[in-house]
């Protein structure tokens, strides 16, 4: 950063400074600013990770989410009915700070914590062979959905990480019907609500990692994957930022 930059920089966070979205505290440095979040929060955020993921975390090979007593894989994706994905990779729990984090980012339109969420997914797809050649597939948002809230948070993070990782390949393949909101759906109601509703709208590619920012019931990503698989996708993956 030259001189005048930090002069500009400086004079800035003087007289408008900014704080961290999670424990509101002043924001002292460039790239803290660029994240919205202090050091000390990106700090617990993150934690000593391998391969993107917590090491102290035993995880399912199917789904992703943490193990409590089980080996390899998690109850219900033993006993589930077969998935359109191959394998799905989460970040964070939906849980405290990091429950905050995606309020933050999704509902108060944060883009900065786009730059943090971006820089976490690198290890896991560099970190991972089965994901070399992945296209990223980013969800789609729903009709109408960016004219009501001014923004797609899947989209900025794809265009973020993309920035992050120039050598990633970026399709935006699917497309949504008009359906229901999801958060205000159960279980039940969320998967019929997603059946049918996502379809290719152009070429798909051989091998697709698909983003989205938090599973629930893996209804969407479930459909997401049906809908490149009937496209012509050989391995489909996923990857959520938050698991709930």
């Amino acid at each position: 950063m030259n001189a005048f930059y930090k002069i500009l920089f400086w004079a800035q966070n003087f007289f408008f400074p900014q704080v961290c979205v999670l424990c509101g505290e002043n924001l002292n440095s460039a790239d803290e600013i660029r994240y919205s979040l202090c050091a000390d929060c990106c700090l617990s955020l993150s934690g000593k990770r391998t391969n993107g993921q917590l090491p102290e975390m035993s995880l399912c090979g199917m789904c992703g989410r943490p193990l409590i007593s089980e080996m390899n894989f998690c109850l219900p994706c033993r006993n589930g009915k077969e998935r359109a994905y191959d394998r799905l990779w989460v970040l964070f729990p939906y849980t405290g700070m990091y429950r905050r984090l995606l309020a933050a980012y999704k509902f108060h339109k944060t883009p900065g914590l786009a730059n943090f969420l971006a820089e976490k997914i690198p290890g896991i797809i560099g970190g991972n062979p089965e994901l070399k050649d992945a296209v990223i597939v980013p969800v789609p948002p729903r009709p109408g959905k960016i004219k009501q809230t001014g923004w797609d948070q899947i989209d900025c993070l794809v265009k973020k990480l993309k920035k992050t990782d120039r050598g990633l390949t970026v399709s935006r393949c699917l497309k949504r019907k008009k359906s229901r909101v999801q958060k205000k759906l159960d279980r039940s109601e969320r998967i019929l609500n997603m059946r049918g509703s996502i379809f290719a709208h152009k070429a798909a590619p051989l091998t697709a990692l698909i983003i989205d920012d938090v599973i629930t019931t893996g209804s969407t990503m479930e459909a997401c994957a049906a809908a490149l698989k009937e496209a012509g996708t050989q391995k489909v993956y996923g990857l959520c930022l938050f698991y709930d």
